[in-house]
């Protein structure tokens, strides 16, 4: 990885924002993996975070962008159009909906105006709200679909990661679900560098308890240590957003000790 990494608490409020010159990121609502009762039972739900471009926020589009479309150019005219609006990656279960609609709300995004939803990968606590957003684009996995039903491919691997915009990105990072996992990540923010990471981080403090949800440890294994690599927060499925600290680089809270030490 480059060097030895932590992890640690952000200390952040929801919703999250973390802004860059061209996109904020909000994580809206926080999921949660709490066992309940017998037979191993657990409840939960996923964390859904919306990524929305500044132009859009602040200028006159707001409200009113197109639903994207292919054109002549497929897929990668639909994307340019899909990121000029807001971007929800994922939309937590069905029992969540109306949680869902008001923290969208508070941000002061109504569901017509969301251009693209992606969802890191097929579990109903992920995308158990994809019809709530019938003008968006949909990314789930690796599979693209424009309102209407019209699939167009990607070529999305591990290799080759899509480039929506500039500072924004889907990587490929299989393992939790299986093969076609994916992360969003939003680069040069307030915070550094945001990875929205779906289940291939189920929370902080994971270490212990991830491979037994996974159906590839090895590939999930290999998808968290890339996101270790480059993030600067991580955004997991079901818990807080967390820090990733490297060595020798000292972290916004050790630096307010150091200061109240001096004081």
């Amino acid at each position: 990885m480059g060097g030895p990494v932590r992890t640690e608490p952000l200390h952040a409020d929801l919703p999250l924002l973390a802004s860059s010159d061209s996109y904020s990121v909000a994580v809206l609502l926080r999921g949660y993996a709490e066992p309940e009762g017998a037979c191993a039972a657990v409840r939960a739900d996923g964390t859904v975070t919306l990524v929305l471009p500044r132009a859009w926020a602040s200028g006159p589009s707001r409200g009113r962008v197109a639903a994207p479309s292919a054109g002549d150019g497929g897929a990668e005219t639909a994307l340019e159009e899909a990121v000029r609006g807001p971007i929800l990656v994922d939309t937590g279960g069905p029992w969540a909906r109306e949680a869902l609609l008001g923290a969208l709300a508070r941000q002061g995004v109504a569901p017509g105006d969301v251009t693209l939803v992606v969802g890191t990968h097929g579990h109903s606590d992920h995308i158990g709200n994809l019809g709530l957003f019938p003008r968006a684009a949909l990314l789930v996995s690796h599979d693209f679909c424009l309102p209407g039903g019209l699939y167009l491919p990607l070529g999305l691997c591990e290799a080759q990661p899509l480039v929506l915009s500039s500072g924004l990105q889907v990587w490929a990072t299989p393992g939790h679900g299986g093969q076609r996992d994916v992360s969003v990540v939003v680069e040069g923010t307030g915070l550094g560098t945001v990875v929205v990471a779906g289940d291939v981080f189920e929370r902080l403090g994971d270490e212990d308890s991830w491979q037994a949800l996974s159906e590839d440890p090895g590939a999930q294994q290999r998808s968290r240590e890339r996101i270790l690599r480059v993030a600067d927060v991580v955004v997991p499925g079901h818990g807080d957003p967390f820090r990733v600290v490297r060595e020798g680089v000292r972290s916004e809270e050790d630096l307010v000790c150091e200061d109240k030490e001096a004081a």
